[in-house]
């Protein structure tokens, strides 16, 4: 079976909770919904999702209220690495079994040192686990948090063993080499995301499919024209656009920006709730983002309603 690969803008779509902390399904569903009619598919469970400090049993929850209520499989990619070995193949089965085009998979990351024989022999465990024709594996490269990097050498010796299961890769290493490293490996079929969308340009150029960014949770739609029209005159132009926005949301704690971006966009301080240990913008800097991004026109256009 053969199925279609990701290209183009995804977002690690943030998660909103509830007083309790408990995961908010409302509003997580009404985001997605949003993001999707900005023209990006969905990364849930990524880093700024805050994956790591939800369980398997959560996401799984999130992901079925999501086929449920009628976002297509086609257009997730849900992240499912964790460092347990049958962890990650519960919550990559749950995935593949609801529709999933794609999952996104880190490397076991609390063993650091770990070497390229380990690292393959963790994902040949996982794939052989799963077992199904439907498993597409996007690699999540992010070295400055999991200090696990994963090698060119280890990345072809996955594709050359399992060209069907590992078709991509996301480099969150912020090196551009590195990134362009990846696309010289010419692997056939191979699907290259930056990420982030300061990369988008030069990686479309070097032969990537697209970008899978933070900032997609607020500003896919301009980053998506840039994807749609990296050949085309004024691209330069865009990107210088885009990567505006990225520095002002790359001054503050990633994660609870986004998520004050949401909160002061639709009226609702429910969504600025972070799970510890991440903690809230402060007021001060709420105000700062807010008139920084006033300085330069933004807004969050259409935004959901409110749940």
């Amino acid at each position: 079976m053969s199925i279609e690969r990701f290209s183009g803008i995804l977002a690690p779509v943030v998660t909103p909770f509830k007083d309790d902390l408990s995961p908010d399904i409302g509003r997580f569903l009404n985001h997605c919904r949003w993001v999707k009619s900005q023209n990006a598919n969905l990364a849930i469970f990524g880093t700024n999702s805050e994956a790591n400090s939800l369980s398997v049993k959560e996401k799984i929850d999130l992901l079925e209220n999501l086929i449920s209520s009628g976002i297509s499989g086609d257009a997730l990619m849900p992240g499912t690495g964790c460092c347990s070995i049958s962890e990650t193949v519960e919550l990559t089965n749950a995935a593949v079994s609801l529709g999933c085009r794609g999952v996104l998979m880190l490397p076991p990351f609390y063993y650091k040192g770990v070497t390229d024989d380990g690292l393959f022999a963790y994902f040949s465990e996982v794939i052989e686990r799963v077992n199904n024709d439907r498993l597409a594996i996007y690699l999540y490269h992010i070295p400055p948090m999991s200090q696990i990097p994963l090698s060119t050498d280890l990345v072809t010796r996955l594709v050359t063993d399992y060209p069907k299961a590992v078709v991509g890769i996301k480099d969150s290493s912020g090196d551009w080499k590195q990134t362009e490293a990846f696309n010289k490996l010419k692997l056939p079929n191979f699907r290259v995301f930056c990420g982030s969308e300061s990369f988008l340009l030069q990686n479309m150029e070097a032969g990537g499919a697209g970008c899978i960014s933070a900032t997609a949770n607020v500003n896919s739609l301009a980053i998506n024209e840039l994807f749609l029209n990296w050949t085309m005159p004024g691209a330069a132009q865009k990107q210088k656009e885009i990567d505006e926005i990225r520095d002002i949301f790359q001054r503050y704690p990633m994660i609870p920006a986004l998520k004050e971006a949401i909160a002061l966009n639709n009226e609702d301080a429910e969504w600025s709730r972070v799970r510890p240990p991440l903690v809230s913008l402060s007021q001060n800097q709420s105000n700062a983002l807010k008139r920084q991004l006033e300085q330069v026109s933004f807004t969050m256009d259409n935004l959901f309603s409110r749940q």
